[in-house]
């Protein structure tokens, strides 16, 4: 398969983004240094160093410090600062698309998608740190007034992943620093550019470089491991794989800090007889290879009632047979790269066993030969239950669709899960939709919608799907401690 690759404009576009970045340097990595490789080439395209657990520990005492002055700033000021921030990060879109793209391989067009929703997550805070917050009540027996506030929760860790490099930095900075709050940030490994210029672009803005610490590193656990048993450490919130989240989870039960946990997701997409076809293929596309599928919200299992089904598999088939795939940068190009070899190995041995256990390969099914982690659109149709790709979060350009008789077959299917993140239900009856997507057990739902996440709403999941909700007045809430005030009062002449 021939991919689509990029112009010398375009590669010398990027290039000059990638060398902008506050110290840049791609020489070999030595021995406390890593690189950071572009997906779409396998070529280094930065080093940077790895730090310790002690230098980590280090910028906690730098963003403590800085947190307990910024969080006696008034409101307004910390308004005005953020909306700021929104601008500079708006007037440079291009230099973080091209950033994005080239560290992570999302197409470029999403690229510049992500750095409008990242800054829609900074203007929120910037409005919503503005709101009324706090209340007032009668003690009922009479005789006093509790006055409820809400203060800065205090020293944050940030622990963000690679799929969304920008959006998740942002989702839980903007929130932080709305709050008065300081932080120590440790983005992925595979993906540490985008925030460093993010976090360097706020600073231009008038955030305090003390205030947000950046560490990067290879050794997550051992970053985890001390941050975490640091008493200064009040919250943590971190975006990523169940397993972690449940180990950093023991880790702050030792200080009880306050946690913040979306990981991972299984999401069942439904599509009803009923549905309006050209919607439902459309949202399940949307739902589906959103970020090439690299998404925790990402249409997992896909469920079609049987009077539907032929139509809407034909319809799906075209649409990701008609992918086109490339360079993350290349004009034109429709799925970029996956994130690394690993992913592509995994995919290739999801659809073999499905295949083998019964399901019907309808296009796609292979790794895309030569440099660069590159996978095809796939469809698999009438996928066994107990093949595995059915019981795994793909989290890639594979859909796995299966057929249903009855409203309460499917939904016993979709919730027969750990995890509870999200859910997708198309149909054209507002009853069922309604009905279907309160059964369902998930903290999300997109109903006739492939793409439901937005900056004022919860995110968040349940069961093992996470704890806490980022975005919206709840997102805030996570960064702040709710205190009441006892006023006595007595009777006056």
């Amino acid at each position: 398969m021939a991919l689509l690759t990029p112009t010398a404009e375009r590669i010398e576009a990027s290039d000059a983004a990638l060398a902008s970045l506050p110290g840049f340097s791609n020489h070999e990595p030595g021995a406390n240094e890593f690189a950071v490789l572009d997906p779409s080439t396998e070529q280094r395209i930065a080093t940077l160093p790895s730090r310790d657990p002690a230098w980590a520990v280090e910028q906690l005492g730098v963003a403590d410090e800085a947190g307990r002055a910024w969080a006696k700033t008034t409101p307004r000021h910390r308004s005005e600062t953020l909306h700021r921030v929104y601008d500079v990060l708006i007037g440079q879109r291009e230099r973080l698309a091209f950033v994005i793209s080239r560290e992570m391989g999302k197409t470029l067009a999403e690229a510049n998608g992500e750095v409008q929703y990242a800054a829609d997550y900074v203007r929120w805070y910037a409005d919503e740190l503005l709101r009324p917050a706090g209340n007032f009540r009668e003690n009922p027996a009479g005789g006093s007034t509790i006055l409820t506030r809400r203060s800065p929760i205090g020293l944050s860790v940030l622990i963000a992943p690679w799929n969304f490099p920008m959006a998740m930095i942002t989702r839980k900075i903007a929130p932080a620093l709305a709050a008065g709050c300081g932080a120590v940030i440790k983005p992925a490994s595979l993906t540490p550019l985008t925030t460093l210029l993010t976090v360097e672009l706020m600073v231009e803005a008038g955030v305090p470089r003390e205030l947000m610490r950046v560490v990067t590193t290879k050794d997550s656990g051992g970053f985890s491991e001390a941050v975490l048993a640091d008493p200064r450490v009040r919250k943590v919130s971190f975006t990523g794989s169940t397993g972690v989240g449940s180990t950093l989870l023991g880790l702050a039960a030792k200080n009880v800090i306050k946690s913040s946990m979306e990981l991972g997701g299984n999401a069942p997409l439904i599509v009803f007889d009923d549905a309006d076809l050209e919607r439902a293929v459309e949202g399940a596309i949307q739902a589906k290879l959103r970020n090439g599928g690299q998404s925790c919200i990402a249409a997992n299992r896909i469920y079609v009632q049987d009077g539907i089904a032929d139509a809407f598999v034909e319809g799906v088939t075209e649409r990701m047979a008609a992918i086109k795939l490339g360079h993350a940068i290349a004009e034109g190009t429709d799925l970029g790269p996956v994130i690394d070899r690993r992913a592509v190995d995994n995919f290739s041995a999801l659809v073999a066993d499905a295949v083998d256990h019964g399901a019907e390969l309808r296009t796609g099914g292979s790794a895309v030969p030569g440099e660069g982690y590159f996978f095809e659109a796939t469809v698999l149709d009438r996928v066994p239950s107990d093949s595995l790709i059915a019981n795994t979060e793909i989290f890639g350009p594979v859909a796995a669709i299966s057929r249903f008789g009855t409203q309460e077959e499917v939904l016993a299917a979709a919730n027969d899960t750990p995890f509870g993140l999200a859910g997708y239900v198309f149909t054209e009856s507002l009853d069922r939709a309604l009905n279907v997507a309160d059964a369902l057990e998930t903290g999300l739902v997109g109903i006739n919608n492939g793409v439901p996440s937005n900056p004022a709403a919860p995110f968040g999941g349940l069961k093992q799907s996470g704890l806490g909700r980022e975005g919206s007045g709840e997102g805030l809430e996570e960064y702040q401690e709710i205190r009441f005030y006892n006023i006595s009062r007595r009777e006056s002449n």
